[in-house]
């Protein structure tokens, strides 16, 4: 656990509100017998209507938030995907659909590109369950872009079918995960108990024997050793299962941050991915001020490829971030910048961490999937590792 006096003191609004938080998720605790699977706790932490990380009113992204994500770095990541978006847009004469959008950035810097490019969609929807986000997300076009407010539409479900493309960056890894701990006497689920301390109630961590069910079928099938710690996300395949039943013609984007399931599981990894963060500082406690810091998990990409297969799905790509901006076009939209220029020199300091494997370059990876498009998509041209997670595939095209 970090210290409180090691990291940026909350206010005492910010405060009051983890202790509601905390509040609500014992009350779940109380009612579900003294015992929540971590999976129900994160989807609290995180969601909970009104009180969850993601449905307060505190800044997430950027400099005065938790994190940075690529949009956030700079315009040309929203503008180089552009130039896959317009080419499945062209296919399909269809419109974009982004899951969680954050602060609004990457839909803005994409459909304006779009724009330039003569072919923006006619719909923008948003599937966004924050309110806040939502209210940021429209006063972001208000102010910058109101022209393009008309193309916007936010959803609080899925559609029931949708052409075009469809978009998630950094949705995957925010979504709730089950702990199991693999030991020499069986499997168990790492759940979340009341705990009393000094400083007032708490929580604490309590196993459960595991049998039965989806995630014992998916815990035993994995076997990466006795004394072994880590998450295994139901909910990521579940999602990708109903976005293809959704799918009608088109593609589907995912980037994110996470492994091919051989390196996720791997021996060196034995205690997970499980991180938090809070003001661009990443802990090991998840019981730390809930509702105040993101709660994430890297992604397993090998479970999400084969979802999208069991679901129907074509594999069209998977290769890291850095390659994928690469091939896609990232360079060229640079060459049009006048150098040495300030504008320019921001760019190329956020490009370096964008595509260097020791920044966001190859730990990041892009995934994606098609119904009725042929490939391979911009982006995956050069460097497809499709063969890492489809063992079916070669790698070499669709």
């Amino acid at each position: 656990m970090n210290p409180m006096s090691t990291l940026p003191s909350p206010s005492p609004e910010a405060l009051a509100h983890s202790i509601e938080v905390a509040a609500h998720i014992h009350a779940e605790i109380d009612r579900a017998g003294g015992w929540l699977p971590f999976s129900r706790y994160m989807e609290l932490a995180l969601y909970a209507p009104g009180l969850g990380y993601y449905a307060g009113g505190a800044a997430k992204f950027g400099g005065a938030g938790d994190f940075v994500t690529a949009p956030e770095l700079t315009p040309l990541f929203g503008r180089t995907l552009a130039r896959a978006a317009a080419v499945v847009l062209r296919e399909t004469a269809g419109d974009i659909l982004e899951l969680g959008a954050g602060s609004g950035r990457l839909a803005l810097d994409l459909l304006g590109e779009l724009e330039r490019l003569g072919c923006p969609p006619a719909r923008y929807a948003i599937l966004e369950v924050s309110p806040d986000l939502r209210a940021r997300q429209r006063a972001l076009f208000a102010t910058e872009a109101p022209h393009l407010l008309a193309r916007l539409d936010w959803l609080d479900r899925l559609p029931e079918t949708h052409t075009g493309l469809i978009l998630g960056n950094e949705v995957l890894d925010a979504l709730p995960v089950h702990l199991v701990r693999w030991r020499a006497d069986g499997l168990f689920e790492r759940g979340v108990v009341r705990s009393e301390t000094a400083q007032g109630a708490g929580f604490a961590w309590r196993d459960r024997p595991l049998a039965g069910g989806a995630l014992f079928d998916a815990a035993r099938a994995l076997k990466p050793g006795d004394d072994y710690l880590s998450e295994i996300n139901l909910a990521a395949p579940a999602l990708i299962a109903s976005l293809a039943a959704t799918l009608n013609h088109g593609a589907m984007l995912w980037f994110d941050y996470g492994f091919p399931r051989a390196e996720y599981y791997h021996p060196q990894r034995h205690m997970g991915t499980l991180r938090m963060h809070y003001r661009h500082h990443c802990l090991d406690d998840p019981f730390w001020l809930p509702g105040l810091a993101d709660i994430t998990a890297h992604v397993d990409f090998s479970a999400v490829a084969e979802a999208g297969l069991a679901a129907g799905l074509d594999p069209l790509g998977y290769t890291s971030q850095g390659g994928w901006l690469l091939d896609a076009g990232l360079l060229d939209l640079m060459a049009e910048m006048e150098p040495m220029t300030p504008p320019y020199l921001r760019a190329a300091s956020a490009v370096q961490k964008l595509v260097q494997p020791s920044e966001m370059g190859e730990l990041f990876k892009v995934l994606a999937f098609g119904r009725g498009l042929p490939g391979p998509l911009p982006g995956f041209r050069r460097g497809d590792r499709r063969a890492a997670i489809f063992p079916e595939t070669d790698g070499a095209g669709a």
